[in-house]
């Protein structure tokens, strides 16, 4: 069955920086799409970083300039560098997993599979 682990995340004061990290287990398959969202406390799970199976990114505007996604195959592993973080980044990290692609890599509904979670909390 497939599965998805999140790992990486902590706590760092504003400006600093975090890698997090998605491994991918039980597919038999090409590599699918991988995505990162995030849910902050009283707030909705919102996109952050989207990599097709061929490589092509896709950021939100909030992150744009601080957030890089990348992906090794050979590792099945999917990353999440964030840079020159803020407050507003402070939320549990989700990963996800989709094997078609028929929208956006925005659109939870179209993600078939989902990790537990890092947190990630920035002081000010």
């Amino acid at each position: 069955q497939v599965r998805l682990v999140e790992s990486g995340g902590g706590s760092v004061q504003a400006g600093g920086s975090l890698r997090l990290a998605c491994v991918l287990s039980g597919y038999t398959s090409a590599p699918p799409s991988m995505g990162w969202f995030r849910q902050a406390p009283g707030k909705e799970r919102e996109g952050v970083a989207a990599i097709d199976s061929d490589g092509g990114v896709e950021y939100a505007d909030s992150v744009k300039g601080r957030f890089s996604i990348t992906r090794d195959n050979t590792k099945s592993t999917v990353y999440l560098q964030m840079n020159s973080q803020k407050p507003d980044d402070s939320a549990m990290y989700y990963c996800a997993a989709r094997f078609y692609e028929p929208c956006g890599g925005f659109d939870q509904f179209s993600y078939d599979y989902w990790g537990q979670g890092t947190q990630v909390t920035v002081s000010s």
